[in-house]
């Protein structure tokens, strides 16, 4: 079995190793259909615009990292607008795009404008493509492998259009969007005497593998076309990848000669935020042929497309941020002493005027200030369509609060004509709040809707292609007035933190506890020092142990925790010692974890993970003990490491990967560190990066039980063995925990003193993980319980003033007292 396993464990490692390099997200948010044009060292970039205007905003950059906009090329449009191609031809710069039935084209003879209005071509069809033939002139195609033959100019049809390429087969049992094979998105390219066409395949939405990018080669453009044998060259194959629905991929070589692919993808579980333009490297193979490569010749710079979204409206000019819905309508505003001017029409969002701005982050905050005018309703939304949307709308004396696909509520409004609106929007769950000053945001006058799902407004729902957009709304008559539009990624850094939280279980109740310090030194437990989550009530054994919490890169809070009663028999859970024999699997033997997830403290998601159902492989596991969640930055992917050993063998750290819902395991158990002594035991792991190097405190059975450290320079393996122990204790210890003090440059290293009575925690300060301060036991030093006594197995994080606030205050207000009679389960 444990050969079977050396040999599956590396498989999995090196397909996460290979997927994870590359793509990069290059324009995070709502930025479809890429189109790239290399003009000698310069890069300039488009996308589909929809509905959305003035469109075709233009990006430039000079390392294909970092982008800023240009201009948007063309303010007004029959239809919506999509899938278009930018090229240069004869000095002059192009836009071909497809919208309200046929193509269309615009020119430049400077990228930055003026641009020509829109001239109409007599081609149907979408996704158009220009190239210059073998012949020199121009062609155009469009989907399902159409060509059309152009005049010198570019701006009229000058024959027939004719199918030329079939496209790929890809195999019948894909799961894609449907039976059309959706032969998409032409883009072509002329390298050493061939023609590469670059399609997209498969459907751009649906299902998380419904998309792709497909290549082909011809030495005419009339073919015939011989399709890659390394098709498809970009594809999602599994809904467990960080991007779902890759496809519609352009090629671009680099000053340097290196060789690269534009395409879009929606982040997995973020349809709301559309699809984002990500970029791989490609490599040329010896037989003539192109496709991704692991690693790029030169790898790109950190960076992505950079336009400040936020708004105080100083200048006469509406931003390039902006665009309006289904019209162009720059006479419905004006722009003076810092404050936007805008017309309303209609009665509702539905059909109000709105200016729309792109999100980028999946965890954001925006506000504005409102001021309505007579017979105006003006607002703050997130806008996906005339169907779907969510925010706060007033008149002035009524807040009508709009849920999605939930009936909107209506408040009455204390705060008058002007207000200041806010939005929240963490993974799709939306905090909306209104303020008379913006100060107080978290009292029930605030405060008017919380924890609203907005996940399903998006296209597979609502169709369209579009995104989930920040909106300024203006309804009625007259006008809606808005000051200091704000938008910022809203996920907490170092200096934003105010507080400390400490999750902990105790024996008695083998529930989860909470306590919240201010200083890093005093901690008072919330719920008067209850559980505020029974262990009873979640975990398939009735109790749950090792607590550890984590602020993941998108701002959630992971919780993980063992699953396991260690006096199941006297709480009555079962009639054994154990839950299987202790003699052949060992004490404390369980099977799986439970993992929670959480954008408040107070709401959670959760699933139960038995390890020993991933794998056949796994099925005789003696243990899985002492989660703890980090995120390794070289996968881009969270990671769960913890303690495991298979019947009664020694005990070792392991780690896997698991899904950004963190409900789902995705990765096979690869080995983190073995203790170099056989048969001792190393046990509760606990990393802290630090310096740039990886700290791994973990407790080492060897003799009596206590805290050592292995460092490496990369999170998911490599420690090396240090011989020292790191606590101050004369008897056993385990559960290190490592965590900073706000704005200094110390560690503190919080252990489980479980052999004394009653057992406790010691803490020892560092700052440079060498050189440790004994600060002594809880209560005993400078560290202090207020509520609580005889804490096990701890973890702490940074938290804000505001999250501090809302969980102490949620807890005063929702006080439970854990009665274990109620749940126990007593044998007959």
């Amino acid at each position: 079995m444990r050969k079977l396993l050396a040999l599956i464990f590396p498989l999995f490692m090196w397909m996460g190793l290979w997927a994870q390099t590359y793509p990069k997200a290059i324009f995070p948010g709502d930025y479809p259909d890429p189109t790239i044009l290399r003009d000698g060292k310069d890069y300039y970039m488009t996308h589909s615009p929809f509905y959305y205007a003035p469109g075709f905003l233009i990006w430039h950059s000079q390392n294909l990292a970092n982008w800023k906009p240009v201009c948007r090329a063309v303010p007004e449009y029959e239809g919506s607008a999509m899938a278009p191609d930018l090229v240069k031809c004869n000095g002059k710069y192009y836009i071909y795009y497809p919208s309200d039935g046929v193509n269309w084209v615009v020119w430049a003879d400077d990228i930055r404008g003026p641009w020509s209005k829109p001239v109409r071509l007599d081609i149907k069809g979408i996704d158009p493509g220009h190239v210059v033939g073998e012949d020199g002139n121009r062609y155009l195609f469009t989907n399902n492998g159409r060509v059309t033959p152009l005049t010198d100019d570019g701006l009229k049809v000058a024959g027939e259009s004719r199918k030329v390429y079939d496209g790929w087969k890809y195999p019948k049992n894909w799961v894609t969007e449907g039976n059309d094979m959706y032969l998409e998105s032409p883009k072509l390219v002329k390298k050493d005497g061939y023609y590469y066409m670059v399609s997209a395949e498969g459907g751009t939405a649906g299902p998380a593998t419904s998309h792709m990018c497909v290549a082909a080669r011809s030495k005419s453009i009339f073919g015939p076309w011989e399709n890659s044998p390394y098709n498809p060259i970009v594809h999602t194959y599994s809904s467990k990848e960080r991007w779902w629905s890759k496809g519609h991929g352009t090629l671009v070589d680099d000053a340097d000669g290196n060789w690269w692919i534009v395409y879009h993808a929606y982040a997995n579980g973020y349809h709301t935020l559309g699809r984002s333009t990500l970029i791989e490297p490609v490599e040329w193979t010896s037989d003539g042929w192109f496709r991704t490569a692991r690693t790029a010749p030169s790898d790109l710079p950190e960076g992505q497309a950079v336009m400040e979204l936020s708004d105080d409206f100083s200048t006469p000019q509406l931003g390039l941020q902006w665009t309006f819905w289904k019209e162009y309508a720059p006479n419905a505003l004006s722009i003076k002493n810092n404050t936007l001017e805008v017309s309303g029409k209609g009665e509702s969002p539905s059909d109000g005027r709105l200016l729309l701005a792109t999100a980028t982050d999946k965890c954001y905050e925006t506000q504005v200030e409102i001021t309505t005018g007579k017979g105006n309703q003006g607002g703050l939304l997130l806008y996906y369509n005339e169907k779907a949307y969510a925010g706060i709308v007033s008149d002035g004396k009524t807040f009508t609060v709009y849920r999605g696909e939930k009936e909107p509520l209506t408040k009455p409004s204390i705060f008058g004509k002007t207000f200041i609106a806010k939005i929240l929007n963490q993974g799709n769950r939306l905090t909306i709040s209104a303020s008379k000053n913006g100060k107080g945001w978290t009292t029930i006058q605030t405060v008017l809707a919380e924890n609203l799902d907005v996940s399903s407004l998006n296209h597979n729902v609502y169709k369209g292609f579009h995104a989930l957009r920040p909106a300024l709304y203006s309804g009625g008559k007259g006008k809606a007035f808005f000051r200091n539009f704000l938008y910022r990624n809203a996920i907490p850094q170092e200096k934003d933190m105010r507080a400390y939280l400490m999750v902990f279980h105790r024996d008695e109740t083998h529930g989860l506890y909470m306590a919240v310090s201010r200083d890093g030194y005093t901690f008072t437990a919330v719920n008067e020092g209850q559980p505020v989550l029974a262990g009873d009530t979640i975990a398939s054994q009735h109790g749950i142990r090792d607590p550890h919490i984590f602020r993941g890169p998108d701002g959630a809070f992971y919780l993980a925790m063992t699953d396991l009663h260690v006096f199941a028999r006297r709480d009555g859970y079962r009639d054994t010692e154990w839950e299987r024999p202790g003699e052949a699997y060992g004490w404390g033997n369980n099977r799986g974890l439970v993992l929670m997830k959480s954008w408040d403290l107070i709401n959670w998601s959760r699933a139960n993970i038995r390890f020993d159902q991933l794998s056949a492989g796994l099925g005789e596991i003696g243990c899985v003990w002492a989660p703890e969640v980090a995120y390794d930055d070289e996968k881009g992917r969270l990671m769960i490491y913890y303690t495991m050993r298979f019947k009664n063998e020694q005990n070792r750290l392991y780690y896997v990967y698991v899904n950004d819902d963190f409900n789902r395991i995705e990765s096979m158990p690869q080995i983190l560190f073995e203790y170099p002594m056989d048969n001792i035991s190393a046990i509760d792991g606990d990393i802290t990066k630090a310096g740039g190097k990886y700290h791994l405190f973990y407790v080492a059975h060897d003799g009596n039980g206590g805290i050592k450290q292995a460092v490496s320079s990369r999170m998911d393996g490599g420690y090396e063995y240090d011989p020292r122990w790191y606590d101050f204790e004369p008897k056993a210890c385990e559960a290190p925990n490592v965590w900073k003090r706000i704005g200094e440059d110390k560690w503190v290293l919080m252990y489980d003193i479980f052999s004394i009575h009653p057992h406790n925690f010691g803490f020892a300060e560092t700052s440079d993980f060498i050189n440790f301060k004994n600060l002594g036991h809880f209560n005993e030093g400078v560290m202090k319980t207020t509520n609580f006594t005889s804490p096990k197995h701890g973890a702490v994080i940074h938290l804000t003033k505001e999250e501090a606030d809302r969980l102490v205050n949620y807890w005063k207000e929702n006080q439970r007292n854990y009665d274990r009679t109620r749940f126990l389960k007593k044998t007959e």
